[in-house]
């Protein structure tokens, strides 16, 4: 495929982007409008645009490519789906209530006024290096793709393509912010669902399968194993430790999670914001079955093919989440690319221009107070407000550029190694605030607790091994961070009169 007119695409992309962002932000850019949308936005839409930003490029690329690792993956992370969609059950009747009686802007403050400052400042800080750790992974992994296809052929450097990437998500999102990303992220999910259903109609007709024939094929294949019951202590895919996983990962890195739960925020009432968690729950599942098809087809037409996953130009080893790219842009053809490379920018930045968006929210609110009425539309805060959305673009850029000179690893792996160690304190402070009553914290000592609980939990998982009778951690560790969070939280808590209610 010309990376001509990849670039080309890409470009008239943007300026769609940029022009839908030019309109939502016409009549106001203000901070209310940038934060939350000013409480009206429409359910349907909010819970469209959510899946292309929970699915990411991580799903429309690696998941697929994990189908086929030497590792025997096959279906097994449709197990962790199904904790997911347990998850987002959760958050929608347990979570979004306890927001919305708060009438909250950002998540955090419910710590704050149930736990005390430091706790509030604890947990702010713990979103912001998560979702930005995060955020800037996803964004690396199709950073990776623009610059093998499409960049390296140009001579422009791997920084360079990063730069671009960030710069044009800025451009779409200073000014309107959420209210523009609802809009835009609802495109971006079409194109990404369109992408999705089309690459399968286009493998299956190189193959020459029509659709039952290719459904019959996956079945058939060595690839489709969805459940691993087997092997409890040692084996990684293990149901429980899938499922569990998957729970209590959903509740942290969604319902605890300013990112998207803002956009949930940015509706008008409780109900319309738990049709669109139900809602977006569903779809969400069907389309994970989806990927995980694309995936077995991949590699039985890679079989078929001759085609080897491609080597990673660090390290030369292989690289799963490169199979995908590696079919889509140079064996099926000019319009399976291009709908390829539709789907993978749509998935991957509406992901990104939401956690801009979040992150810049948060700090606007969580460390300099612009939910205040006096600070939230003066235009001193609305300058401060874009100075900070730079700042976090800026910091993205550093952290990227940081993974690409040491990641070797897949990129799905990586974000749930991050999620297990940053997103499990705030399991473990949420848990407390809302299970402990008449129980009061000693505030300066929580930041304490949640740095030494990631701690203690990566020693746990270095050592599982000689220390629990041979038992390897998967994603359930997430569980284990939260739990040593609410046991030190316990040790610095005091017995009080007041109970405090939420």
């Amino acid at each position: 495929m010309s990376p001509t007119i990849l670039l080309c695409f890409l470009i008239g992309y943007f300026l769609v982007l940029i022009i839908i962002s030019f309109v939502t932000s016409q009549k106001s850019s203000d901070n209310s409008t940038f934060f939350i949308a000013n409480r009206n936005s429409k359910w349907y839409l909010v819970a469209f645009g959510m899946i292309g930003t929970a699915l990411s490029g991580v799903t429309f690329i690696s998941v697929p490519g994990e189908v086929g690792a030497p590792g025997g993956n096959q279906f097994q992370y449709f197990q962790f789906v199904l904790g997911n969609a347990v998850g987002f059950i959760i958050i929608a009747t347990v979570l979004l209530p306890l927001y919305y009686r708060m009438k909250l802007t950002s998540i955090y403050s419910y710590i704050e006024q149930r736990l005390g400052h430091y706790s509030y400042k604890t947990a702010a800080s713990i979103f912001l290096l998560s979702r930005t750790l995060g955020s800037a992974t996803r964004l690396y992994l199709v950073v990776i793709v623009l610059q093998r296809f499409i960049f390296d052929n140009y001579g422009v450097p791997f920084w360079l393509t990063v730069l671009i990437s960030l710069a044009l998500i800025w451009s779409y999102t200073f000014k309107g912010g959420l209210k523009t990303i609802i809009i835009t992220d609802t495109l971006q999910t079409f194109f990404l669902v369109l992408s999705v259903f089309l690459t399968i109609y286009f493998i299956c007709n190189s193959l020459d399968f029509n659709i039952p024939q290719a459904f019959e094929s996956i079945k058939n294949s060595s690839y489709s194993k969805i459940f691993f019951l087997d092997d409890f202590l040692t084996n990684k895919f293990n149901f429980g430790k899938q499922f569990i996983g998957g729970i209590f990962v959903t509740i942290a890195m969604t319902g605890l999670d300013q990112d998207l739960m803002q956009k949930n925020l940015s509706m008008s009432t409780i109900k319309e914001a738990q049709k669109n968690m139900f809602s977006f729950t569903g779809v969400f599942v069907i389309l994970n079955v989806f990927f995980l098809s694309v995936g077995a087809l991949l590699y039985i037409f890679a079989a078929k093919n001759g085609i080897d996953i491609p080597l990673d130009h660090l390290t030369g080893k292989a690289r799963t989440d490169l199979l995908f790219p590696e079919i889509a842009l140079n064996n099926l053809g000019a319009v399976p690319a291009i709908i390829f490379m539709l789907g993978l920018t749509a998935a991957t930045f509406a992901t990104t221009d939401s956690a801009l968006t979040a992150l810049t929210t948060s700090f606007c609110v969580d460390f300099l107070g612009m939910d205040k009425a006096e600070n939230l539309n003066a235009e001193k805060a609305v300058k401060k407000r874009h100075a900070v959305h730079v700042a976090f673009s800026i910091l993205m850029f550093l952290v990227i550029i940081v993974i690409n000179a040491f990641n070797s690893s897949s990129v799905v792996s990586l974000i749930f190694q991050i999620a297990s160690y940053t997103y499990g304190p705030l399991l473990g402070l949420y848990s407390f605030g809302l299970f402990v009553k008449n129980r009061g914290l000693h505030d300066k000592l929580v930041p304490i607790v949640c740095i030494l609980s990631p701690f203690l939990c990566y020693l746990l998982a270095t050592y599982s091994t000689q220390l629990l009778g041979g038992y390897v951690f998967s994603v359930e560790l997430i569980l284990i961070n939260g739990l040593i969070t609410f046991i030190g939280l316990l040790f610095i808590s005091k017995k009080t009169d007041k109970q405090t209610r939420f």
